[in-house]
């Protein structure tokens, strides 16, 4: 079997080291970066990712690659071969990055990848969004599940009720679930853009595509009965946990508004 992992990045920074990793350069600048490949070839849509970030480089991937196993991970996000990895220095989560080894014994077994949930404790999905973006894109998101896709909306309520979810976009699975995922996802994705304007929003919520996707993967995910497991995610840059802490609560007391 053939792997291929995209690590989705906007600048030309370290990547992982391994045959599986491909590293994909997203956004508008001009120069190509040394050993990446760019995600503006082939069929893409690539001038969407102010509003898509990294699923420009999933849709890329999705119409452009080969391989019987396809992943989406990002710079700054990688999985590791299990360990969480809290508080290691930056070389030794390179060290403990996700190696080809330990995906085929994986891959061998099951159909997915996914990353460990993150957890809101106080808050459900649903409010969680609401506190800290514009929630008309989610009404409209629920509104084309009904439509076009209504035996997923007893799965999407279900899981807008939850207080965790599989974040930040990172999916590695079989291509056969790759496909059918990526294509499930930009149909719904591409009707909410017909329906939602976003003319007047910030830099920030103009991402709307990219903040709903991380909502909708587990109603995929569990409405087609998709055998996963989890690795940990490692975060390989510098966390400011007291400022998003601060911005968590702040935004589910209404003490700072969504931008």
């Amino acid at each position: 079997m053939s792997y291929e992992i995209y690590v989705v990045s906007h600048k030309d920074i370290r990547m992982p080291e391994g045959n599986i990793y491909i590293p994909v350069q997203v956004g508008p600048a001009k120069d190509d970066f040394s050993g990446f490949v760019r995600d503006n070839t082939g069929e893409n849509i690539s001038e969407k990712n102010p509003n898509y970030c990294e699923l420009t480089a999933q849709y890329w991937a999705w119409k452009n690659r080969k391989a019987d196993v396809k992943g989406l991970v990002h710079y700054r996000r990688l999985f590791s071969k299990g360990k969480r990895m809290l508080g290691a220095s930056l070389e030794k989560k390179y060290e403990n990055v996700l190696d080809e080894k330990t995906l085929v014994d994986i891959m061998e077994k099951h159909d997915a990848i996914l990353p460990k949930k993150r957890n809101y404790y106080i808050e459900t999905l649903w409010s969680h969004y609401e506190h800290s973006h514009k929630i008309e894109g989610l009404e409209e998101t629920r509104k084309v599940i009904a439509e076009k896709y209504p035996d997923y909306l007893i799965k999407f309520d279900e899981v807008m009720k939850r207080r965790s979810a599989h974040m930040f976009n990172m999916i590695i699975a079989k291509d056969k679930v790759f496909s059918a995922y990526s294509e499930w996802l930009f149909d719904v994705l591409g009707e909410v853009e017909k329906r939602v304007d976003i003319s007047g929003y910030s830099v920030s919520e103009a991402r709307i595509f990219g903040y709903i996707s991380e909502l909708l993967m587990d109603v995929w995910i569990e409405q087609n009965q998709i055998d996963y497991v989890e690795l940990p995610v490692m975060f390989m840059g510098n966390q400011n946990m007291v400022k998003k802490i601060w911005m968590f609560i702040a935004r589910k007391f209404g003490f700072v508004k969504q931008p």
